[in-house]
């Protein structure tokens, strides 16, 4: 599946035209998507030195896109025309419903997988999760194993 991923509140939080913190398991999750073939096309507002540095944070984090604010990379884009992707699925914190969560995400794109498929990937969420929200004063009291 062609797959278009918005990445201001839905890669990272909002703090456009900074950075903001990743979300938990994006990029697990984006990883696990392109090992099963899919194409990811980055899909945002951003343009300029901001989309450079959307696709360059993406990079170090071990994802290269198919195509960015296109549908395949030689498509040419011009001034005339819209800047709306052709994709199987949109991912995007704008959707009706709100954004579901990279978890969420993934169990919704593979029903079919094999049960012990959905657990690993269920511990490794929860693990992500479990860092994620421990805080200094909690991190006394919180396991992280690895």
């Amino acid at each position: 599946m062609l797959i278009a991923v918005d990445f201001d509140g839905t890669i990272v939080e909002h703090r456009y035209p900074a950075i903001g913190k990743e979300k938990i398991f994006a990029f697990q999750t984006l990883k696990a998507l392109q090992a099963q073939g899919h194409l990811l096309v980055l899909w945002t507002i951003r343009s300029g030195k901001e989309l450079d540095a959307a696709v360059d944070y993406c990079r170090r984090n071990g994802i290269e896109f198919y195509a960015i604010n296109r549908t395949y990379p030689e498509e040419v884009i011009n001034e005339n025309m819209s800047r709306k992707v052709n994709a199987d699925i949109f991912i995007d914190d704008r959707n009706v419903g709100g954004f579901l969560g990279w978890g969420e995400i993934w169990q919704q794109l593979n029903k079919d997988a094999p049960q012990s498929e959905k657990d690993n990937f269920r511990n490794q969420y929860d693990k992500a999760r479990s860092r994620t929200f421990c805080g200094f004063i909690q991190r006394l009291f919180c396991r992280d194993e690895q």
